[in-house]
């Protein structure tokens, strides 16, 4: 009979079969009727197959639990997503304890309490987001003590402390028997991995065991995490640092190459035209230098328009300003102290860094070193220039051959045509004065102050345009218009010295009229400069005023001058004009009627009527 039911147990734990299966060969035993010896037999061999079977099951179990452990050390390896690692070591926990729940809560030290960072199983949303603080619940038992703790019913446990928060959302996930474990790193705690049941189902050792090993995987993965995210920060802080590096370095190359240039253009003695074309070689870009006036000293890119937003951003530089920016613009000041001397403006579309700004600034200041340079020169040959023009007026008789000598050194040419200006000094003597010098030099022309007025010799000017510039340009610089009378042009000394009575004479006309502020010739003066001029040009004054009515009549062989001479005649009487001239009336208001077309509404007002009748008489003395 024994190696009978030895047969049935082994055919038993073949097939695994459970173990209630075990007892069929003692039932059929008994239903055999065998005796008591052969029951014990049958019992002591039941006894000993389950406990084969038991070891089998453990064994299974336990190379289960290895692979598990194998698989997450082979995930920990090839660690890529902590997240990842630590979801998957919370659902092997609840696999192999077969527990309805497992989680694991990390510790927030600067927040001072703990968050629940993986579940497994979990359906309440209360308990999934609880955060407990350090030493509550059964979490804070185990990290107070840094040993794992049990518990079969988990409200009924007095041995930690309860608090509402916890408890509620244990209770919300319905959990009765837990179980944790400290993550551990060295000796600290930084986190509890926990198995839960929501039955009264107590774990046992192994269970406990093999909770604490798969704690000490999830505690290597979070530390490896660490470290990664540390070395991969570092590795992340070096490149950075190496690009700053880099494009540092750039930058000292790029700030050492354009101090070389600007450095060679103070040396080598260049102009303000150099530091555009140098700034734009080192920066990209189109460089503008505008002086205070609006007026462009340089330009790298002539043909081109100021572009849109200079002006609003020149309106705001001083020399007290720093880099102004603007889409697309960076503006610096030139400036000597408190002298405002100009704008470097820079056109480029990328942004300017502040090595960039720093170079800007540095070729600024060059070119108002520059500019400074050319001023302390122009005012060297401004005096000298000044001298000249002085000795050329000068009542006493000069050799004309010393002062064309004179001349010739300071690059002016008296045998050139010139403009004469002379105008009413008025705001800051010193600052008119430099500046009528200044654009004297720029034009290759003379300035002087003679007799307390301003006076400009201009080559190449028409006078009208003489007058106006000067006015422009040095009624700036004192901030006030300037009242000038012009004239020319003219050659050589004598021509000169007349030109200049002239032009005093137009000044004085201006100023006895009462139009300050305005620039004239002897022909804007009707025949007051008529009366004034050197020259009496008779004939062009007479076009200046009636040319539109003489051309008409030439044309169409009409009688539009004669009307006109009838009509003052007559006493301005239109029966009397219309009979001297044997036409009607209302054909006499026609051809006035016409005149007014030609000349102008108010040509008969009386500051015009003494013009026209004055012309009228000239051109009978003028006709053959």
């Amino acid at each position: 009979m024994w190696p009978v039911a030895t047969l049935e147990y082994l055919e038993l734990l073949a097939r695994d079969a459970a173990p209630v299966e075990f007892e069929g060969p003692v039932l059929a035993a008994r239903a055999a009727g065998a005796d008591p010896a052969t029951l014990a037999t049958l019992e002591r061999a039941k006894v000993l197959a389950l406990q084969v079977r038991g070891v089998l099951e453990s064994r299974r179990r336990r190379e289960s639990e290895l692979a598990a452990l194998y698989e997450t050390a082979a995930a920990l390896a090839a660690l890529t997503d902590v997240d990842e690692v630590l979801a998957a070591i919370v659902h092997r926990v609840r696999l192999l304890l077969h527990s309805d729940v497992a989680y694991l809560s990390l510790n927030d030290e600067e927040a001072g309490d703990t968050y629940m960072r993986v579940t497994d199983g979990a359906t309440s949303a209360l308990f999934r987001a609880v955060r407990l603080p350090l030493g509550a619940g059964l979490g804070g038992l185990v990290a107070q003590t840094a040993t794992p703790y049990a518990t079969p019913s988990y409200f009924e446990d007095a041995r930690f402390d309860h608090t509402s928060g916890i408890d509620d959302a244990v209770a919300d996930e319905g959990l009765k028997s837990i179980v944790g474990v400290p993550l551990l790193l060295g000796r600290r705690v930084i986190g509890v991995l926990y198995a839960a049941n929501r039955t009264v189902r107590p774990f046992g050792r192994d269970d406990i065991a093999l909770l604490v090993s798969f704690a000490a995987h999830a505690a290597i993965a979070i530390d490896n995490a660490r470290l990664l995210a540390e070395t991969q920060q570092a590795l992340h802080d070096l490149r950075v640092a190496g690009e700053l590096l880099q494009a540092r370095t750039l930058s000292v190359e790029r700030a050492a190459d354009a101090h070389d240039r600007l450095t060679a253009l103070v040396l080598q003695g260049g102009d303000v035209e150099d530091v555009a074309r140098e700034l734009r070689a080192v920066l990209g870009g189109e460089v503008r230098m505008v002086d205070p006036a609006g007026h462009v000293l340089a330009c790298t890119d002539p043909g081109a328009a100021a572009p849109d937003g200079e002006a609003a951003l020149l309106a705001g530089i001083s020399p007290a300003s720093r880099t102004a920016l603007a889409p697309g613009l960076c503006a610096a000041p030139v400036a000597a102290g408190a002298d405002h001397l100009g704008t470097l403006v820079l056109r480029r579309a990328e942004p300017l860094d502040e090595a960039d700004r720093r170079i800007l600034e540095r070729a600024a200041l060059v070119t108002a070193l520059l500019l400074l340079f050319r001023r302390s020169l122009a005012e060297t040959e401004g005096r000298l220039r000044g001298e000249l023009l002085l000795d050329v007026l000068a009542e006493d008789e000069r050799d004309p051959e010393v002062l064309r000598e004179r001349a010739r050194l300071v690059g002016a040419d008296l045998d050139a045509p010139h403009a004469v200006v002379v105008a009413e000094i008025a705001g800051d003597r010193t600052r008119a004065a430099q500046a009528a010098e200044f654009l004297a030099s720029r034009h290759h022309g003379l300035s002087a102050v003679h007799q307390g007025r301003l006076v400009l010799v201009l080559p190449g000017l028409e006078p009208r345009a003489a007058a106006r510039l000067a006015g422009e340009e040095v009624g700036h610089a004192v901030g006030r218009r300037l009242t000038a009378g012009a004239a020319g042009p003219a050659v050589g000394t004598t021509g000169i010295t007349a030109a200049h009575a002239e032009a005093a004479r137009c000044l004085a006309t201006l100023l006895a009229l009462g139009r300050t502020g305005d620039v004239a010739e002897a022909g804007d003066l009707g025949f007051v400069g008529l009366l004034l001029g050197e020259r009496r040009d008779v004939g062009a004054y007479v076009r200046s005023v009636l040319g539109p009515v003489l051309d008409y009549d030439a044309e169409r062989g009409t009688a539009l001058a004669r009307t006109l001479q009838t009509y003052f005649a007559q006493g301005s009487n239109l029966s009397r004009t219309g009979a001297a001239l044997h036409v009607h009336a209302n054909t006499v208001t026609q051809r006035l009627d016409r005149i007014t077309q030609l000349l102008g509404a108010g040509w008969n007002e009386p500051a015009r009527l003494l013009e026209v009748q004055l012309a009228l008489r000239l051109a009978d003395l003028l006709r053959p």
